[in-house]
């Protein structure tokens, strides 16, 4: 069987050093989120990064079915921190719970004309590749 994409490697050790050394535009696209339902229907994309004032909703771990806005999008971690979603330390000082973007649904989009672009490229190119399904 020959590789798909000759771009990446299937090597383990490779994997993971490209995935722990990659630059911030490519943990960029690495953090990206799913849409929910109505998002996914209103503009046919499945997922898009992550960024600062969306809202999500947590979908897996202890703060499952949680709603909450992103208030920072740690890079170098791979995590996005949100709003209330924080833990007590010992001398009692809060300090937010970083949770990564796949355990999260984006719930709403914070839009500019960048972001807007995007999702117009993004639905361009689903539809060309539907057309030629049909074809």
């Amino acid at each position: 069987m020959t590789k798909i994409n000759s771009s990446l490697h299937s090597s383990r050790r490779k994997s993971r050093k490209s995935h722990f050394s990659a630059p911030s535009s490519v943990r960029r696209v690495i953090m990206s989120a799913p849409l929910n339902k109505e998002l996914r229907e209103k503009y046919n994309v499945r997922s898009i990064p992550i960024r600062k004032d969306d809202e999500v909703m947590i979908t897996r771990g202890s703060n499952k079915g949680r709603e909450a806005k992103v208030t920072s999008v740690y890079r170098l971690k791979y995590l996005v921190h949100l709003e209330r979603v924080s833990r007590e330390k010992s001398n009692g000082q809060s300090v937010p719970i970083g949770v990564h973007p796949s355990k999260c649904v984006i719930t709403k989009l914070k839009l500019d004309k960048d972001r807007e672009s995007i999702l117009e490229r993004i639905k361009k190119g689903r539809e060309i590749k539907a057309k030629g399904k049909e074809a």
